[in-house]
């Protein structure tokens, strides 16, 4: 039997001195078709252990639901870790951070306003144990003292930053414990004194989270763990993006030289991330410090294998320095070939959204408008709708919108209310005594980092109109999965208008629902290019690829290859506010608009 503990110095593995040389992949950000191709590029780099998250609302989109198949397998992916001959570390939270909606948190937890997350709340925690009872019997016969690749699991994530609730990170020892995982557990902090002593347990090993000036860093998780193993798990090699800000890029060399230090020193290392892979769908996260900032669709961060699983000059920088550490051999690492070059001039049909919404009969009447999870909406769309007296326009004022709403007034376009830009109130035109005034809001992604975790989505407090409370409204949550997916299907609305004759610079208007038949036979990886496209969603062979968005820095959508030749490759996207042409175009490799080196 195989055994892994913390020793006074060193990890032990089977008693001896091991060093973890990690590098962090979540399977949940990528095609379950191209994991094997993942983890072998991560050994190839020199690591010898993966580490993942477990997003719990990933796998529990509902309550009393608990999904693994497809990409939410976790045990088919580390038994392919373990194939690869590579250990493995899991971080399941319940809280992960990870750029990632709610910070894994479910949304649905939220429909009680009286649960209070990531402490020592009955109503959490219950829900956090039916998480565990599911979760846990699919690690237990995975951990390396039972044949399996799994040396440890992390308790909570980065709890310094957030609380200090000894108790509620005790109980979670418990429920771990209480589902037979017998592997050591461990905490990790950023390297900060205060967040080390709030965030740990005694009788918990301590981890550190930093990106550079690893030495220094160290030194003070060793002044708050004067014995055992020293790990950075989660050594920063590139960072997240925003929309509307740069693509941050940092220097390979610099890295490497600092990675170089911290391995010297005898420490381990868990590289954050070695291959970041995608936020397909809606699951990207946010951050809010000060100001609300949605994470992007691709979650390439900069690391050493790029968003399609290919190698970068900073994997060359790192594979020098892990390689050699370990006394390995060179491996080469496939480069990025061009990927196809597609154009499909005009669309199949363009489907106006509001021939959509008039199919909806499931309206919920309220006397002022309710939140998204008052509603049900766990994520994406939700219309508000109410009757108006505009004979003379009027300002209107919502308290506050989360995250971004659309207003219409007789399904004319009127603005845009953004949250980002703290945009509260605009100016609604003349029109008649019973205006239909209609606002669409989009869920950008809930905050996954600070005190802002758990907030409501929607329309938040009162909407004013010439500051008065406008009230007897409809709302309802938008069925924009669904609605692709028929589109995809081949089952457009006879609302759908067919797209022929007119040039591709004519463009196109929104909302609406556009289709794309794509010319494929082979399949590939692709990127779509989303330059000239105003915001939304896009779909490819039912495969929600995820948000645009013209603001970028993001000008592409990483197709995988595993979704594409299927014969009958058909696009669909939600554009929301308009194109400059019909044309859906693929080209050779990822684009950004602006770059920022740190």
């Amino acid at each position: 039997m195989t055994t892994f503990d913390i020793g006074p110095e060193h990890f032990l593995l089977d008693g001896r001195p091991h060093q973890i040389i990690s590098g962090a992949m979540h399977y949940f950000r990528i095609h379950p078709d191209q994991w094997a191709d993942r983890i072998a590029t991560a050994k190839a780099m020199g690591l010898n252990t993966i580490e993942t998250y477990v997003a719990w609302n990933f796998h529990s989109p509902v309550r009393g639901e608990f999904r693994t198949d497809g990409m939410a397998d976790l045990g088919r992916y580390l038994q392919l870790v373990q194939e690869a001959g590579m250990h493995a570390i899991v971080r399941p939270g319940p809280f992960i951070c990870a750029e990632w909606d709610n910070g894994g948190i479910p949304a649905w937890l939220l429909a009680d306003p009286d649960v209070r997350m990531r402490r020592s709340e009955p109503r959490y925690l219950a829900a956090v144990r039916e998480y565990f009872e599911a979760l846990l019997p699919i690690i237990a016969p995975l951990q390396v003292d039972r044949g399996g690749p799994v040396l440890m699991l992390q308790v909570e994530n980065e709890y310094g930053a957030y609380g200090d609730d000894a108790a509620y990170l005790r109980t979670l020892v418990d429920l771990f414990r209480s589902g037979d995982i017998t592997v050591p557990l461990f905490t990790c902090d950023q390297a900060s004194e205060a967040m080390l002593t709030r965030g740990g347990l005694p009788e918990l090993h301590k981890t550190a989270t930093f990106g550079s000036r690893s030495l220094e860093r160290l030194a003070v998780l060793r002044r708050h763990q004067p014995t055992g193993p020293l790990m950075c798990m989660e050594y920063w090699n590139g960072w997240f993006d925003a929309w509307g800000e740069d693509h941050h890029v940092t220097d390979p060399a610099g890295t490497a030289a600092d990675l170089a230090e911290l391995l010297a020193s005898g420490a381990s290392v868990n590289i954050y991330m070695a291959h970041g892979g995608t936020n397909f769908g809606l699951t990207n996260g946010a951050n809010h410090k000060g100001s609300y900032r949605p994470t992007i669709t691709s979650y390439d961060y900069d690391a050493p294998i790029a968003e399609d699983g290919t190698g970068t000059a900073k994997l060359d920088a790192l594979q020098a320095v892990l390689r050699t550490h370990r006394g390995l051999e060179a491996q080469p690492v496939a480069r990025r070939h061009p990927a196809p070059e597609l154009r499909v001039d005009q669309p199949t049909a363009v489907v106006p959204l509001w021939a959509l919404v008039e199919e909806l009969t499931d309206w919920q009447q309220h006397q002022h408008p309710p939140t998204h999870e008052q509603l049900g909406a766990m994520s994406g769309f939700t219309l508000y709708r109410t009757v108006a007296d505009l004979s003379d326009g009027a300002v209107l004022t919502v308290e506050e919108v989360r995250d971004r709403a659309q207003v219409f007034c007789d399904r004319a376009p009127v603005g845009v209310l953004d949250r980002s830009e703290h945009a509260r109130a605009l100016v609604l035109p003349p029109a008649s005594p019973h205006a239909l005034v209609e606002i669409l809001v989009e869920d950008q992604g809930r905050v996954n980092y600070g005190p802002r975790i758990g907030e409501a989505k929607g329309l938040v407090g009162p909407v004013l109109l010439g500051g008065t409370p406008l009230t007897d409204w409809q709302a309802t949550p938008l069925p924009i999965e669904d609605w692709a997916q028929r589109l995809r299907a081949g089952e457009p609305p006879a609302a759908a208008r067919p797209r022929g004759g007119a040039p591709a610079a004519a463009g196109l208007p929104g909302p609406a629902l556009v289709v794309w038949d794509v010319p494929r036979s082979e399949p590939a990886d692709l990127f779509l290019d989303t330059v000239g496209w105003g915001k939304g969603l896009a779909w490819f062979n039912g495969w929600n690829l995820g948000r645009y968005w013209g603001k970028g820095p993001q000008q592409t959508l990483y197709v995988p290859a595993p979704v594409t030749g299927t014969g009958t490759d058909r696009l669909v996207a939600l554009e929301l506010l308009a194109t400059t042409d019909a044309a859906a175009r693929f080209v050779p490799g990822p684009r950004w608009a602006t770059t920022t080196a740190d």
